[in-house]
């Protein structure tokens, strides 16, 4: 037979002070009130039909220890249980115990701990409290103060009060209270006391000039921090936006914008160096035009050259003379000589030490941002409680504007999709003629995959050693150069298609799996064309162009691949995505739209950015236009990804995507670059005829000229020549430094 819940409070009196007791946070809404009481109404009586019962604690157990311990369950009256103390102050601290509470029982209370502060009197006993004040514990029997009159009486004593106080106790009590700011503010502005009477108080009352002067200042410099960093996180590149991405389309596809996000960053980080020392040291000491310079036709936005073949663009421009001062013929291989009092600046050490050092802090921050990223990833311990976590903890009180709510609402209502779909994700597994069927249908669609790879290679390589034969074709009209970037591109743009449709026949049971496949072969085909590309800059064309400023052609191909990969990127994005959206909402008679190829779109910047890392040598503003690209490409992707993409239709985590994006850019991609950059400084014989380097065997030889130099200027800088000599010439620091950065 079912009983009616019954809990008796008896609170014992204790001798502690009345401001360590944490007080309640009632709501003071009439209508949050009545939804409350009618919810708990309809609870009650389904557990009274049900005949549930509260498993009551025995006293005396044994897993309880002593009697009489505080953390043991007591029976009261009529079998009722009597928690201790410390149950009692948890119990009246939640919001479900005190909904009932009015405003005017709230300004009651704390009336009564005015007066109590005042008169420094001793905590008086729960019992002579008026009964609305208490917490209640009986979750139905709850009482609502409607008597406007009465509450008005209760705040004007309660303003009386708060005025008997000093400014600094009447600010700490009305943070305490339970009350809307509104209502703060209103109780605040009351409890200040007139001028006439403020300032008859005196030396009591009345803060000192000094005092309001201090305080203005902090409430200034308070007020002048806020809005320091409310600007700087208004400074935050596409901060709402990638909130919105990531509340939407899930942390996967958030994971392809934050390294955009990344990458910009580096390029920012590379380009300042460059232009500090190289780009702008040569603007301000033009060297002599050696003709007058084309006209401008449009076709060079594309190709490269014409008016921009000549201008500080490119490795050919930049002179083998020592600037600032004054240089009739070089002497000393092609350097000035050093002149007493000169400031001089050595266009060629400068040149190779820039650009060793814009590598030297690209690799500390890759280094760094992967070290970071592989501990925020793989952290032991991080996944331990996460669903509670999103449940419980994630969402900001802060946020008050409806189309804030929103966002945050549909980010962690993507959390928790993910958080589940994760959790599902190896609970069905196949058996062994499934497993076997599977691993035949990976190696028949990897072998394809393979074969795919060799031949675009191949077609590179010949169409390559075809545009050699061709080069004097070339040389005339401008929009030949654009064949091999064009053919390069489409083989860049088709193969993936294929790729994504091979891996149909797969069929992962891991969405992860499945991008971690496509990316790897994405980055096989990119990298073994690249690698085709250099041998063909290296080791072809340096051959063929003796004459020439084979510098400024590998400069200026590098940058024509990388228009073209943009211009191609473009009418994917928005044409493929846009009529396969249309395609898919034609056949299938619905609103279905494709989801974003996270693979294709992160290999393609990894892509970019090796050609700009390649062509940093012979074309030192090329980050610049890597950043003018990568802003462009976050407009159209975001732009796309909203009108023609919808979100996974298997949410995944994308929990260690971004460790393995910068691993990737790391490892095959800058290392293979700053080979490459070494192999050039090293063993390749610079042009005679432009370039800092013209009339050296090899670009490191600049280094040893300026030693030589350094050592005959006298013993005040001989500790230079030492420093090259054990640092920079011998082996083992390298072998330390690189051990060190693995």
């Amino acid at each position: 037979m079912s009983r009616s819940l019954a809990f008796v409070l008896s609170v014992p009196e204790t001798p502690q002070d009345p401001e360590d007791i944490q007080e309640p946070s009632p709501y003071d809404e009439n209508e949050v009130h009545d939804s409350f009481h009618q919810l708990i109404q309809e609870q009650s009586r389904w557990v009274a039909e049900e005949g549930l019962e509260l498993q009551q604690r025995v006293p005396g157990a044994g897993a309880l220890g002593a009697s009489g311990s505080d953390r043991q369950a007591l029976l009261g009256p009529e079998d009722a249980p009597v928690y201790s103390t410390a149950t009692l102050r948890i119990l009246a601290s939640m919001p479900s115990r005190t909904i009932g509470r009015s405003r005017g029982a709230i300004l009651s209370q704390y009336y009564s701990r005015t007066v109590r502060l005042r008169r420094r009197a001793g905590r008086p006993q729960l019992r002579d409290v008026g009964r609305s004040a208490r917490p209640s514990l009986r979750l139905y029997d709850l009482e609502l103060d409607s008597a406007v009159l009465e509450e008005d009486e209760k705040r004007g004593l309660l303003v009386k009060e708060l005025q008997g106080l000093t400014v600094a106790q009447r600010d700490h009590m009305l943070r305490g209270m339970p009350l809307s700011l509104a209502e703060k503010r209103c109780l605040r502005e009351e409890s200040r006391p007139p001028r006439g009477k403020r300032r008859a108080r005196g030396r009591r009352g009345l803060l000192s000039c000094c005092s309001r002067l201090r305080d203005s200042c902090i409430l200034a410099s308070h007020n002048v921090g806020l809005a320091l960093l409310s600007g700087l996180q208004a400074l935050t590149p596409w901060h709402y936006a990638l909130k919105r991405i990531g509340g939407q389309f899930g942390s996967s596809v958030l994971s392809y914008f934050l390294f955009l996000k990344t990458l910009l960053a580096f390029n920012t980080l590379l380009l300042p160096p460059l232009l500090a020392f190289i780009v702008a040291v040569q603007a301000a000491f033009p060297p002599a035009p050696a003709g007058s310079a084309p006209a401008f036709r449009g076709l060079e936005l594309l190709t490269g050259r014409g008016c921009f073949t000549h201008t500080v663009m490119y490795y050919g421009y930049y002179s083998n003379t020592t600037l600032n001062q004054p240089c009739a013929s070089p002497l000393d291989g092609g350097q000035c000589t050093l002149e007493a009092g000169g400031l001089p600046y050595n266009m060629p050490l400068a040149y190779l030490f820039t650009v060793g050092v814009a590598f030297f802090i690209t690799c500390i921050t890759l280094v760094y941002s992967m070290s970071r990223s592989f501990g925020e990833s793989y952290r032991v311990g991080s996944t331990s409680g996460v669903h509670a976590v999103t449940v419980f903890c994630s969402w900001d009180y802060k946020v008050t504007q409806k189309w804030a709510t929103r966002l945050q609402h549909d980010n962690i209502r993507t959390q928790l999709k993910e958080l589940l779909a994760e959790g599902q994700l190896w609970r069905q597994p196949r058996r062994a003629c499934g497993r076997l069927r599977q691993v035949a249908v990976l190696g028949l669609v990897w072998l394809l995959c393979l074969g795919t790879t060799l031949v675009c290679a191949l077609a590179v390589y010949i169409f390559s050693e075809l545009m050699i034969q061709q080069s004097h074709v070339s040389a005339e009209r401008d929009w030949a150069l654009l064949a091999l970037p064009l053919v390069v591109c489409l083989l860049n743009l088709g193969a993936p298609y294929l790729f994504r449709a091979l891996a149909a026949l797969e069929q992962h049971d891991s969405p992860v799996l499945e991008v971690y496949v496509a990316i790897c072969r994405n980055l096989i085909l990119k990298m073994v064309i690249l690698g085709i590309l250099c041998y063909h800059w290296l080791g072809r064309r340096v051959g063929t162009l003796k004459d020439q400023c084979w510098e400024d052609f590998v400069g200026q191909e590098l940058y024509r691949l990388m228009v073209m990969d943009f211009i191609f990127t473009l009418l994917d994005t928005l044409l493929g995505e846009l009529a396969w959206r249309l395609i898919s909402e034609k056949r299938s008679q619905r609103k279905g739209k494709p989801e974003f190829d996270i693979a294709g779109n992160v290999l393609e910047l990894i892509y970019g950015q090796t050609l700009t890392w390649l062509g940093i040598l012979f074309s030192p503003l090329l980050p610049a236009a890597q950043i003018i690209k990568l802003l462009f490409l976050f407009y159209v992707k975001k732009t796309s990804l909203m009108a023609n993409c919808q979100a996974p239709r298997r949410p995944w985590k994308a929990s260690h995507m971004s460790t393995v994006f910068i691993s990737l850019l790391c490892f095959p991609c800058f290392l293979g670059a700053a080979v490459f950059l070494c192999y050039v400084i090293w063993q390749v014989k610079p042009s005679s005829i432009c370039g800092p380097f013209r009339t050296l065997d090899t670009m490191y030889e600049a280094g040893k000229v300026w030693v030589r130099r350094l050592e005959e200027a006298g013993p005040r800088v001989s500790w230079l020549p030492w420093i090259h000599r054990y640092l920079v010439e011998s082996s083992f620091p390298i072998y330390l430094a690189s051990a060190l950065l693995l």
